[in-house]
C-alpha cells in the first residue's frame, strides 16, 4: 500500500508540473495563396464567436489550436502574431481560435506559455499577388475575456475609424472587431495619407452569458491591462514597431494611447 501510494504521488508530482504543449492547426507552414478558409461547418470554440465582417478586409486568416497539459490554467498564454503579443484564452479542452488579416510577405505565428515559453511556431509566406502590406497596422488585445475594450482611430483628415463606423473612404479599415473576448482589433491601412494619426482606447463595457452588460463587478481584475501595437511599413526593412501597456480601471474610461505623424 505505501508503495502504491507513492507512485500516485510520483504521477500526481509529474502531472502538475508537466510542461504545456501547443497544437496550430491553422495556419500550416510553407506558401500560402489564400486567407479565411470557409469553415462555416466547424464549432466556433473559446473566443471569438465569427468575427463581424466589415466588409473591409475579407482576407482573414483563423489562426486555430490547442494548447495541452495546461492543468486549470485557461489564461497568461500569448500568441505572437509577426511579433505582436496578444492574451491567449481557450476553451476547457484548451481549444482556441483567433481571427488575423495577414499581410503580404513573411508572417509567422507563436504560442507562448504563461512563463514566456515557446510551445509552438508557424512560418508561413503569404504569396498572393492581391495581398498588399500593411504600412499601418494598429493591433489591440487585453488581458479580460469578460471585458470588451474598443480600439479608435483617426486619421489625418479627421475621419475617425471605431466599432460603428468602421470602413473609412481613405482605405483605412477596422477589421477585425472583438466583440467577445480580448480581441484583437485591428485597424490597418495599406496606403496610408501624409500627416497625424491618434490612438485611442475605450473601455465599452463587459460581455458575459447574458449578452452585454455595463456591470463594474462583473469582471475578473479591478484594473483591465490593455496592450496596443503599432507597427509601421510591416513586413519591410523599414518597419518600426511600438507597444504601449495602457490600464483601464472604470466602463467608459477613453484614453489617448498614441499620437504619431507618417
Amino acid at each position: 500500500m505505501p508503495r502504491l501510494l507513492s507512485l500516485l504521488a510520483l504521477f500526481w508530482v509529474a502531472s502538475a508540473t508537466a510542461q504545456p504543449t501547443a497544437e496550430l492547426s491553422e495556419p500550416v507552414g510553407g506558401w500560402r495563396y489564400n486567407g479565411l478558409l470557409d469553415r462555416s461547418g466547424y464549432p466556433q470554440v473559446a473566443y471569438p464567436t465569427p468575427p463581424i465582417d466589415r466588409g473591409i478586409q475579407r482576407n482573414r486568416t483563423m489562426i486555430e489550436g490547442q494548447i495541452k497539459a495546461a492543468g486549470t490554467q485557461r489564461g497568461g498564454h500569448v500568441l505572437a502574431v509577426n511579433g505582436n503579443p496578444l492574451p491567449l484564452y481557450t476553451d476547457e479542452q484548451g481549444r482556441f481560435r483567433r481571427p488575423y488579416a495577414f499581410g503580404a510577405g513573411s508572417n509567422s505565428v507563436e504560442v507562448r506559455s504563461a512563463d514566456g515559453l515557446g510551445l509552438k511556431r508557424v512560418q508561413f509566406y503569404e504569396a498572393n499577388r492581391q495581398r498588399v502590406p500593411a504600412r499601418i497596422r494598429v493591433v489591440l488585445g487585453w488581458d479580460a475575456p469578460q471585458a470588451e475594450l474598443d480600439l479608435h482611430l483617426v486619421t489625418p483628415d479627421g475621419q475617425h475609424a471605431f466599432f460603428a463606423h468602421p470602413a473609412l473612404t481613405n482605405g483605412g479599415g477596422l477589421d477585425p472587431d472583438g466583440v467577445d473576448g480580448p480581441g484583437p482589433e485591428m485597424f490597418t491601412m495599406t496606403a496610408p495619407m501624409r500627416g497625424t494619426y491618434l490612438v485611442y482606447v475605450n473601455y465599452w463595457g463587459n460581455f458575459g452569458s447574458g449578452g452585454y452588460n455595463f456591470d463594474e463587478g462583473n469582471r475578473q481584475h479591478e484594473v483591465i491591462t490593455s496592450q496596443i501595437t503599432l507597427v509601421l511599413n510591416e513586413n519591410t526593412v523599414d518597419e518600426k514597431r511600438e507597444t504601449f501597456i495602457v490600464p483601464l480601471r472604470a466602463i467608459g474610461d477613453l484614453l489617448l494611447v498614441k499620437t504619431f505623424n507618417y
